[in-house]
């Protein structure tokens, strides 16, 4: 396995008190370090310009790029830049690009990137929810144009639905989304019935839905879909704030149902997509679950 992070992804200070901060990373740094230092660990680039542009209107990529951030420059009510931000946010966009790389080159079968700020709520225009480019949205794009491929997956089980990567891609046949998250609960959108060109697959959880639930919307309903698609290529969007003891959501899974989806997920890659596989970091605010899912993630990629 690969897995690539960078120093600058540190940086990135939204400011106190904001639940999106550096201390995530530290601790799935330390988790990944600690039980898998013998995998290939990589500095993420820098995305290029033209992956970016691929998704996001040029004002955006002006925005965060280009801004003068002396101290925080806030871009809504949930999402502030400092300093550090851009490279922070040029690195996360680029581990995924370079993952997408170094699996379709045949470097390993599986990546994950430990990288913030997440992404999955930027749209194509807007900055929004913690999230300044949309990394895995900036993944699928180069997977499709650079690589060639017509069937690429993004699965989110993030808490939170990810509207910005669906938004992305809702009139795009090549990319489909599949995304659980509970219902009632930001971004107030991700409903069954947003089915893009038939590319979107959304499931609501209600609040407290547990594992049980959980695992069951996965096999009887997500799960089959994406076996029908075939995907060439799976993408994670990988948030554990879905976990009982995070504090911005109430969906109330336990650690292991992390890692029986991310089994799923692997035996579906290797079904049909080589076993290709790229997860990138989203969600996940209580430093000990997220400690714990990233290392049951990985470990359930290797």
């Amino acid at each position: 396995m690969i897995i690539y992070t960078h120093p600058a992804c540190l940086l990135h200070d939204p400011g106190p008190e904001h639940p999106e901060r550096p201390a995530r990373l530290e601790v799935v740094l330390d988790a990944l370090r600690r039980h898998h230092a013998d995998a290939d660990w990589r500095e993420a680039p820098i995305a290029k310009l033209g992956d970016l542009r691929r998704v996001h209107d040029e004002a955006l990529v002006r925005e965060v790029l280009e801004a003068d951030v002396s101290g925080y420059r806030m871009l809504d009510p949930d999402t502030v830049m400092s300093p550090a931000s851009r490279a922070a946010a040029l690195r996360a966009a680029g581990a995924g690009v370079a993952g997408v790389d170094a699996v379709m080159n045949g470097e390993d079968r599986t990546v994950f990137c430990a990288v913030r700020p997440p992404g999955h709520h930027a749209t194509g225009t807007a900055a929004m929810g913690f999230c300044l480019f949309n990394n895995i949205a900036v993944a699928a794009a180069h997977a499709c144009d650079r690589h060639g491929l017509e069937r690429v997956a993004v699965i989110d089980f993030d808490v939170h639905h990810g509207n910005g990567t669906q938004a992305i891609f809702y009139d795009e046949p090549r990319v489909a989304y599949f995304s659980s998250h509970e219902s009632g609960i930001y971004p107030h959108s991700g409903a069954p019935y947003e089915r893009g060109v038939g590319n979107v697959f959304n499931a609501l959880l209600p609040p407290g839905s547990g594992g049980f639930r959980f695992q069951n919307t996965w096999a009887d309903e997500l799960l089959p879909a994406l076996d029908d698609f075939k995907p060439q290529l799976l993408l994670i969007s990988a948030g554990f704030d879905a976990h009982m003891r995070d504090p911005l959501a109430d969906l109330m899974l336990e650690t292991d149902d992390f890692g029986w989806l991310t089994r799923q997920l692997r035996d579906l890659a290797d079904r049909h997509a080589a076993g290709r596989v790229v997860s990138m970091l989203e969600g996940g605010y209580d430093l000990e679950a997220l400690s714990d899912c990233a290392k049951v993630h990985v470990d359930a990629l290797r």
